[in-house]
């Protein structure tokens, strides 16, 4: 038995990449258990109140939102001070990451998935949200990480759904002038830490050997 803390996951999903991401920098091991979310494990639905992923569970301690996961791993150890940006403080980034989640998400979910709502316009809604990445574009243009030369909370909070964003249109996404952006992205899509994150497994069910995460 281990009292190993359980993370139940998706691989694409970015608010599960985020905080897969959080883990692996501070080391805390959990048991990853991989959700497909058209057949969703009944020990998954009976964890998480919200029945998304992430959702992390350590003893009578559930977790059901994906920026709260980072925090409570980066709390615990924080060995390349994402919660300490070198321009900038907490609040900072977390008004960064709530224009994010908010506003920037709500348009790329109508412009990736622009058949679910009947009111969505393609073009408009990609161009909507293109003002929070021109944004940051000119903050990536005076630094290499968005809070300075070193990567922080707010770049890995973030990246996953900017990712999500240029793979919803790559060959557009590439033309447009935000080489800062686009050289941020990529370099996060080829380091050792997105690679350390992506591998595939299989959907888990009760019975099955555990997966150590990281």
């Amino acid at each position: 038995m281990t009292d190993r803390p359980t993370l139940y996951s998706f691989r694409r999903c970015p608010y599960a990449m985020r905080a897969r991401l959080a883990l692996l920098s501070s080391g805390q091991e959990v048991e990853l258990r991989e959700i497909v979310l058209r057949d969703k494990a009944p020990e998954f639905l009976e964890t998480s109140p919200s029945t998304t992923v992430p959702c992390l569970k350590s003893g009578d301690l559930v977790i059901d939102e994906s920026l709260d996961i980072m925090l409570w791993a980066l709390e615990r150890s924080d060995p390349e001070l994402w919660l300490k940006p070198e321009s900038g403080g907490l609040e900072d980034m977390f008004a960064l990451i709530k224009a994010c989640d908010g506003p920037f998400k709500t348009h790329l979910d109508r412009y990736k998935y622009d058949t679910r709502y009947a009111d969505a316009d393609k073009t408009s809604e990609r161009t909507a949200a293109s003002e929070f990445l021109a944004g940051l574009n000119v903050r990536l243009e005076r630094s290499d990480w968005l809070f300075g030369s070193r990567p922080c909370l707010a770049d890995f909070a973030i990246l996953p759904f900017v990712r999500q964003f240029a793979n919803a249109g790559r060959e557009w996404f590439d033309t447009q002038d935000w080489r800062a952006l686009r050289d941020w992205l990529v370099r996060f899509e080829q380091s050792p830490d997105f690679a350390a994150i992506m591998p595939k497994f299989a959907k888990w069910q009760a019975g099955d050997e555990p997966i150590v995460f990281p």
